[in-house]
């Protein structure tokens, strides 16, 4: 369940996650755009929203299954060469979905896999921030996640922050 005040929960649970229904659902047609009726069918594929999907997975309703982020293909490119992956074309809150649906779906390497991603992303982060201006450093900005965004604006902060304290001090 998201977390009332955080925007970014609430956006993060807005992903769409292929789901298969157990049971058919009726006066939900307009969930299953192929539907021609009002209702969902026993077995129809779909995409839904992370809240909703999870409670009805809950309900033992739907079967949820992998976006298709975290399929074999993602992870292979991320792990030829992490930091050139456009994640954020491809899940916005990648790392943040990946930890809420890995229990629900109980996949056992997206823990690891998330790990690796993140911290090899994130070296690559980590240099440009302290290697390059920050307008020259804005261009890759567009690859990251939502996440990863937020560490390389604070780590450009943080070494603003501390050039300025150093050129004051040499100054006086």
């Amino acid at each position: 369940m998201a977390n009332y005040y955080d925007l970014d929960d609430i956006l993060a649970e807005e992903e769409l996650i292929p789901v298969v229904f157990q049971k058919a659902a009726a006066g939900v047609g307009a969930l299953d755009p192929s539907s021609e009726t009002n209702n969902v069918e026993q077995g129809a594929k779909v995409e839904l929203p992370f809240w909703l999907a999870h409670e009805l997975h809950s309900r033992q309703t739907v079967v949820m299954s992998l976006p298709p982020c975290f399929n074999q293909t993602t992870r292979k490119e991320i792990q030829a060469d992490p930091g050139s992956v456009d994640l954020r074309n491809r899940c916005q809150y990648f790392y943040e979905i990946g930890c809420k649906i890995a229990p629900v779906i109980g996949d056992r390497t997206i823990g690891s896999f998330l790990l690796y991603a993140f911290t090899n992303r994130y070296k690559e982060v980590l240099s440009k921030s302290h290697t390059a201006s920050f307008t020259t450093s804005t261009k890759p900005l567009i690859l990251l996640t939502k996440e990863e965004t937020h560490c390389e604006l604070s780590l450009h902060h943080i070494s603003t922050t501390d050039y300025n304290l150093i050129s004051r001090r040499t100054t006086i």
